[in-house]
């Protein structure tokens, strides 16, 4: 990794990076073009989805988007990688149920100040805001879109999965808690789960 290179995250959120916690900015060390790696290991305490959500899920398991199974206190592994390809950071979220663990895979495509767009199964990504608050990093949907022929074209998928909202909040100088909820403007809460990560000394590798 080049010490003078800025971390992908760092770019997107300009000066507000320096108002994340450092177990934030620990998380979201790595750089563009690099093949810079972390795993953080966890546990949700929560996994939820409502009765209505369960009409969702076949079309969530298509395009990679949803954990379809409910569960309290469930490990969980996130690993993160970026490319020597291109500005991109890649998940894979394991989450690992008494049953067998389920991968949810994505994602996240910088596109300008303050806005990246997580990917799923093709194409379909959503647009979300990122903003430094109280030292969390915090992302908000503000829309849908469906990329086809290099093109990104909006969707009203707000309307199908609703709104999405994360947040990485610092607990101390190696423990964050995390949040997610997907609100539909019509059946309120839809899915949502909440854990908490522990980054170790060797957990960042630069590779």
């Amino acid at each position: 990794m080049d010490i003078n290179e800025k971390p992908i995250f760092q770019t997107v959120l300009g000066t507000q990076w320096n108002q994340l916690g450092s177990v934030i900015r620990r998380h979201y060390f790595l750089t563009p073009e690099s093949d810079d790696y972390i795993c953080v290991s966890g546990v949700m305490s929560e996994i939820h989805h409502s009765k209505i959500a369960k009409l969702l899920i076949p079309v969530g398991l298509l395009f990679g988007a949803l954990v379809p199974y409910r569960g309290k206190n469930i490990p969980i592994d996130v690993h993160y990688n970026s490319s020597r390809a291109n500005s991109n950071i890649y998940w894979d979220r394991v989450f690992k149920f008494k049953h067998g663990d389920f991968h949810f895979k994505s994602y996240m495509e910088p596109v300008k100040e303050n806005q990246v767009i997580e990917f799923v199964r093709f194409g379909v990504g959503t647009r979300l805001q990122v903003t430094a608050e109280n030292g969390a990093v915090v992302f908000r949907d503000i829309g849908y879109v469906w990329r086809i022929f290099g093109y990104n074209l909006p969707i009203p998928g707000r309307w199908l999965m609703g709104k999405v909202y994360v947040e990485e909040r610092p607990v101390d100088d190696e423990t964050f808690s995390m949040k997610m909820s997907l609100e539909h403007p019509l059946f309120g809460a839809l899915f949502k789960y909440a854990g908490t990560f522990k980054i170790m000394a060797g957990d960042v590798k630069a590779r």
